[in-house]
């Protein structure tokens, strides 16, 4: 049988309350879109399959409260992901504001004294996100430009500050939801290019030994002789 996919990847998506995460993931993996908003509470999350670069990758994308009360329970997440798209609403300069929260909250370290079994107090540094995750700056709503707060140079500018790519997003007209779920999802198999190189290797040699398995049984003859080379 087939496999269903070669890597799994886990996306996270935050931002304050109210800013569409959930519509985005919706939209992406459902091609829906609801105009009711209900708020998330604490995380919940999606499965989507993509094809990049003839890597089958499947994509398990977490959907995060906004809420600060929820805070201490989505953070936890953060140390999962491989990517993090960072969301504000073109329509909210306060959601816009708060990406420097939340780009910190990603970056953060914390620090644990007495560590448990340690016979003298110690410090354990952790970062929330692991190191080289993979970030996207997201300015959604973009449909809504009759009220818009946020221009798109500052959405620019900010993601150029941060070392980010940038897209404008609304999850009610599709703009840029598959461009930019496929970028991040490019990225992250670039930052994992060495973990990849060996799947293909050790695919390559599954598929070697298959073939030599079955043509163990084959008879020697001309039909017999030409093999695939999967490269």
């Amino acid at each position: 049988m087939a496999k269903q996919y070669d890597v799994l990847f886990r996306l996270l998506l935050i931002g304050d309350s109210g800013v569409g995460k959930t519509c985005l993931l919706c939209r992406f993996t459902d091609n829906e879109f609801h105009s009711s908003h209900i708020s998330t509470i604490g995380v919940d999350f999606k499965m989507k399959t993509i094809e990049v670069d003839g890597i089958k990758v499947r994509i398990q994308i977490w959907d995060t409260a906004g809420q600060e009360r929820y805070q201490t329970i989505t953070k936890q997440y953060y140390r999962r992901a491989q990517g993090i798209f960072l969301v504000y609403d073109i329509s909210s300069e306060r959601s816009y504001q708060h990406i420097m929260k939340w780009v910190s909250d990603v970056d953060e370290l914390w620090s644990l004294e007495h560590a448990p079994g340690a016979l003298s107090p110690q410090f354990l540094i952790c970062r929330y996100a692991p190191e080289g995750v993979q970030k996207i700056l997201i300015g959604n709503k973009a449909d809504e430009e009759q009220k818009r707060q946020v221009g798109r140079e500052q959405g620019q500018q900010l993601a150029r500050e941060y070392g980010m790519d940038f897209y404008e997003t609304s999850a009610c007209t599709n703009l840029n939801i598959k461009e930019s779920f496929t970028r991040l999802t490019e990225l992250v198999l670039q930052a994992h290019r060495k973990e990849l190189e060996g799947l293909r290797t050790r695919a390559n040699h599954e598929l070697a030994l298959a073939e030599l398995e079955e043509d163990e049984g084959k008879p020697e003859g001309p039909e017999n002789s030409s093999k695939t080379c999967w490269c």
